[in-house]
């Protein structure tokens, strides 16, 4: 019966994620212009160690090297309210959707070196149990085995972002009739339901300690 469930989130993820992908292909982003409005961001997202303090005390999410899709498809679920962060709904809906691509465009760039490649070098065995839990919701199938190539840019890389950050993520996912923290999305409700959140907590630590993309890139002394 789970696998049957999990087969159908599946195909609905992957239709879904067509979807998504069609309509990031209207906007071109210029990594250049999203530079230049990116004031919005440094301030939480330039800062190494920054941490929001609502819903909880967390680190705000590293986004430099974090993929342009996902990066447009998170803002885009901020701006209709799919995901319910004040702060984060107040800056998005300010947004157009030529914003939101350049901005995307620029942070996937942003503190990669040319030439540099964007594949980790090493992925760590997870414990039995983590394994196991990684397993429950075949994580891997959509995130990539190494959590940082998932099978579409719409998803985002795992591997290597803050551990408390990815933990308040997937709990939101299960408060997600919440109006304030909540996060509207069958396909992540349905996998995060299946978990306490120690087994949450246990999987974001996991996650955070494997190489990958992202960074923290503070904003230049020269800008």
């Amino acid at each position: 019966m789970m696998n049957k469930l999990l087969n159908s989130l599946f195909v609905l993820a992957v239709s879904s994620l067509t979807a998504l992908s069609v309509q990031a292909q209207e906007v071109k982003g210029d990594a250049k212009a999203g530079e230049g409005i990116n004031a919005m961001c440094i301030g939480c997202h330039g800062i190494k160690g920054y941490q929001a303090s609502f819903p909880e005390v967390y680190r705000v999410p590293m986004i430099s090297g974090q993929s342009a899709k996902y990066i447009a498809a998170a803002l885009n679920a901020y701006k209709k309210g799919e995901r319910k962060h004040p702060s984060m709904r107040a800056i998005s809906e300010t947004l157009t959707d030529q914003n939101i691509a350049d901005l995307s465009a620029f942070y996937s760039q942003h503190g990669l070196l040319d030439g540099q490649s964007s594949a980790p070098k090493e992925v760590k065995a997870p414990s039995a149990q983590v394994a196991a839990l990684l397993t429950k919701a075949n994580c891997a199938s959509c995130h990539g085995a190494n959590y940082s190539t998932p099978i579409d840019p719409s998803y985002p890389k795992l591997a290597g972002q803050h551990a408390d950050y990815l933990y308040v993520a997937l709990k939101a996912y299960k408060n997600d009739a919440n109006q304030v923290v909540g996060r509207n999305n069958a396909i992540m409700a349905g996998m995060a339901k299946q978990y306490t959140n120690a087994e949450l907590k246990l999987m974001a630590n996991y996650l955070a300690s494997l190489q990958g993309d992202m960074k923290v890139v503070p904003q230049s002394r020269f800008r």
